[in-house]
């Protein structure tokens, strides 16, 4: 009987004990999520860029008493921006992309399989990782990269440009070769041969 009543006591004493709440982790847990997320940014009602991001995640924490924030693009990112004329000019596609933002800096990069496509020029630039300095309207990276052309090939490390990758240089190039064309050859525009690409709003 006594054994009974201490083990009842017992249980009892169990049940009534409130669970602990598990810790939260800021850090790990976004804030806001966007599915299928589209951009498009315009000047004087001509489109200038388009991105688009299957996931988006947003995460706003507190650390070291200051207030950080970022989006976290996992699922990938492709970019597209126009000339004023509205030709499609330039792309940037990667699996990943990261949007960083404190009190005084901005900064964005892409991460994984980064192709870069300047439609125009002809030129593709493949690397692993590229940044975005928004500021002085600049891409670069530190990484490999490819860089081909109609004309050829070149590879190197490092390598800076304006943000439509109209003049691109390879900071550290270790191995190139070129294509010979005839004298008559000119290099045509694919994506842009039927005109101005037209942007349908959803």
């Amino acid at each position: 009987m006594w054994v009974a009543a201490v083990f009842a006591a017992a249980t009892f004493s169990f049940s009534c004990k409130e669970p602990e709440s598990p810790e939260f982790d800021f850090e790990k847990t976004p804030v806001q999520v966007v599915h299928d997320m589209q951009i498009l940014q315009t000047d004087k009602g001509e489109a200038e860029m388009r991105m688009h991001a299957p996931l988006m995640e947003r995460y706003s924490f507190f650390k070291d008493s200051v207030q950080q924030s970022y989006e976290l693009y996992s699922d990938g990112f492709f970019v597209d921006a126009y000339t004023p004329n509205g030709e499609l000019e330039t792309t940037i596609t990667a699996e990943q992309a990261k949007h960083v933002t404190t009190v005084d800096r901005e900064s964005w990069s892409a991460f994984g399989n980064v192709v870069i496509i300047n439609h125009i020029k002809g030129e593709k630039m493949e690397t692993d990782t590229l940044y975005w300095n928004k500021a002085e309207h600049q891409i670069y990276t530190d990484c490999y990269v490819r860089l081909t052309s109609d004309s050829g090939q070149l590879q190197g490390f490092g390598m800076t440009s304006d943000e439509r990758a109209r003049n691109s240089v390879i900071l550290r190039p270790f191995d190139w070769y070129t294509v010979e064309r005839d004298s008559t050859y000119r290099y045509v525009d694919t994506v842009n041969v039927m005109g101005p690409q037209k942007i349908v709003k959803k």
